[in-house]
């Protein structure tokens, strides 16, 4: 299994234990495959520290924006109108990794492919 990236649609399935995205997180794990979650996914997810949300960072590799992965989102947004900033960098930091996305978003992500076109979305 290549390296995940989850955006804030997939924080909200794991945390509401929807079974798709909790066999994905537990195949993910069985092989040894990197899941990331980039720092700006967490304040659009994060609402109240409790057990679930801590449970679902614990297994993943919080990635924080740098300066190098804000100007690759910025290019972005700059060539796709339309593009929110956070998904934006959600597909540059999957594009930096050769990433596979799991989202909720697909046809906002999928107009990100056209800037970033090695990364394949998944939908929740």
């Amino acid at each position: 299994m290549p390296a995940l990236t989850f955006d804030t649609g997939a924080l909200i399935a794991l945390s509401r234990r929807e079974k798709r995205m909790r066999s994905v997180l537990l195949a993910a794990q069985d092989r040894r495959a990197v899941i990331t979650v980039p720092t700006v996914v967490i304040a659009e997810w994060w609402r109240v520290d409790t057990k679930i949300p801590r449970l679902i960072l614990a297994r993943v590799n919080v990635e924080p924006l740098n300066e190098h992965l804000a100007k690759i989102a910025g290019t972005a947004l700059a060539a796709v109108p339309g593009a929110t900033v956070v998904d934006a960098i959600v597909m540059a930091s999957a594009a930096q990794r050769g990433d596979a996305v799991f989202t909720s978003d697909i046809d906002d992500l999928d107009r990100l492919r056209a800037h970033f076109p090695g990364v394949r979305l998944f939908r929740v």
